[in-house]
């Protein structure tokens, strides 16, 4: 495998081409940004626990037959993808009242919803990310009916199966963000599964260990990640 041009760069991750055209590199990034890039930040090592905790949600989904763009590891901050056609739909999946659904509804932080909340955004950093819905996206062509149907089914199904294996390690999975995209004919899951794309807290102290540190200026931004790692490996 051989890494060629950079085809894509984003707040956390650089995409490059290979030699083989069904398969890109992702290399992730200390960068943190949070507030549409307003608010910046480099974190030493950021990207080699993205990289490793993504690996290992990749490897669960898989095993539970959710494919995945995860094909392997290839380096401390690299991993080998399946070519995707990103769908510009951002998927937020939501279990607990937090962050700008808070904001929005007026739920107070930390209320559990009587049923799991699916959202959907425009992935476009200019618009910042604004809400859309069923109707914007079949009038925009930004995917079919029978491929939002997929994504539904994919992202509650994940749901199921995150919720699950984090309780066992002492964590409850707040909120999330995923994004799916096209490869050879099917919808699959892509991006990243990490403390930068959802809200982890512990599920005795209620301790943020996810991006919310840094978004809050809570401090101890690394050290939440490491936790998140530490308990995922089940390593001292």
């Amino acid at each position: 495998m051989e890494k060629g041009k950079m085809i894509y760069e984003g707040k956390a991750k650089k995409v490059f081409k290979t030699d083989d055209p069904q398969q890109f590199l992702v290399e992730f990034k200390d960068d943190a940004t949070a507030f549409d890039g307003v608010k910046k930040d480099k974190l030493e090592d950021k990207g080699i626990l993205n990289n490793r905790l993504s690996a290992i949600f990749f490897g669960l989904l898989e095993t539970e037959g959710v494919e995945t763009h995860y094909v392997k590891t290839v380096s401390e901050r690299e991993m080998l993808v399946k070519s995707l056609e990103i769908i510009p739909v951002e998927v937020i999946v939501r279990n607990i009242a937090a962050g700008s659904m808070s904001k929005r509804l007026g739920l107070p932080e930390g209320e559990a919803l009587n049923k799991t909340v699916i959202e959907f955004s425009l992935k476009d950093d200019e618009l910042h990310d604004p809400m859309i819905n069923h109707y914007h996206i079949y009038a925009m062509d930004l995917a079919k009916a029978e491929e939002m149907a997929t994504i539904e089914a994919s992202a509650l199904k994940i749901n199921d199966i995150l919720t699950a294996y984090l309780k066992d390690k002492g964590i409850t999975l707040v909120d999330f963000k995923l994004e799916f995209g096209r490869h050879q004919g099917r919808v699959i899951l892509g991006d990243e599964i990490s403390p930068d794309t959802c809200r982890f807290w512990d599920s005795s102290s209620g301790e943020k260990l996810d991006k919310d540190r840094f978004r809050r200026d809570l401090g101890g931004v690394i050290e939440a990640y490491r936790e998140v790692l530490r308990r995922l490996e089940g390593s001292e």
